[in-house]
């Protein structure tokens, strides 16, 4: 069983790692020896802080071994993806990920011999959604008629939310006048649409009336982290905080509404969302942040059948 993207998992296997993550949070104890002996590799061609700091602090706490790969540094740049997905499957008892392409997660899943899952590619960022499902069933005490309203850019962030809220019945509000093409699927919201638990929005009038009804408002930064700082990316990066700073979540759109506030981190305060809301009563950041580490041993007791 591989974690490529959660529309490709029942609903009965997604409230089972939810509901093992609030276990796990509640009694880490239990589990510190369930790991003992097994192996995590992780391969990251993209930075990381949670992803990474869940997999190795997580293996350890359940007893295992955690072994992180820089793609540069490694001969994957050099030789056959499959090739050397299938060496490292038989060292290791289990595989995190990172990749750029979602097509090539989809190539090592194919040939992986060991459960592998998607640390976040292009299209999808499983592992994260699967985190917000528990930090929302945490805070609300449910999943399904939650009604969560994210903002920005339609990117792998958003794709999983949606994907999610197909399987738990959760209602997402994406108000998303930018969308990254690599993350474009139509198929993926057609399918929510139809299930009646999706609405796609642009305008800001429609902002304000979507946050104005839902439980959970949520962002995700408006540049991919690998181009902010990218001199060759500036005219881009101009471009679109000249058209998303208008849905910035701030004070003043949030205002008097009792709602909780998520952002999958890391966060560019002033940009898609006001520092003040970092710190707000209302903000849920540090809990979700938190959770990637009970979730992801949740994923990775799953995934070794324990």
């Amino acid at each position: 069983m591989h974690l490529v993207a959660l529309q490709e998992w029942s609903t009965a296997d997604i409230v089972d790692v939810v509901e093992r993550s609030l276990r796990l949070k509640q009694q880490p104890s239990d589990y510190a020896h369930a790991l003992t002996g097994r192996t995590l590799a992780m391969l990251f061609q993209k930075t990381s802080t949670r992803t990474r700091c869940a997999g190795e602090v997580g293996m350890a706490q359940l007893g295992g071994h955690a072994m992180y790969m820089d793609w540069r540094h490694t001969n994957f740049g050099l030789a056959d993806l499959g090739d050397e997905i299938r060496v490292l499957s038989r060292y290791a008892d289990l595989l995190v990920v990172r990749l750029i392409e979602h097509s090539d997660v989809v190539r090592a899943a194919a040939v992986s011999e060991a459960p592998l899952m998607n640390g976040c590619c292009n299209r999808a960022h499983p592992m994260q959604a699967l985190a917000d499902l528990m930090t929302i069933q945490e805070a609300f005490g449910r999943l399904e008629g939650i009604r969560l309203t994210y903002v920005g850019v339609l990117n792998n962030v958003c794709n999983s939310l949606i994907a999610a809220g197909m399987k738990v019945g959760m209602h997402v509000t994406a108000v998303t006048p930018e969308i990254n093409a690599a993350a474009d699927n139509p198929q993926l919201y057609a399918a929510a649409e139809a299930a009646g638990l999706l609405q796609r929005a642009a305008d800001l009038g429609e902002l304000r009336a979507a946050v104005a009804r839902c439980d959970v408002v949520y962002t995700d930064t408006w540049i991919d982290m690998e181009f902010f700082a990218d001199p060759a990316y500036q005219e881009e990066k101009e471009r679109r905080i000249r058209l998303l700073q208008p849905y910035q979540l701030n004070r003043q759109l949030l205002a008097g509404l009792d709602v909780k506030i998520m952002h999958c981190l890391p966060a560019h305060r002033g940009y898609e969302i006001e520092g003040e809301l970092l710190d707000d009563p209302r903000s849920i950041v540090l809990v979700q942040a938190e959770n990637r580490l009970h979730s992801q041993k949740a994923l990775l007791l799953k995934l070794s059948g324990m």
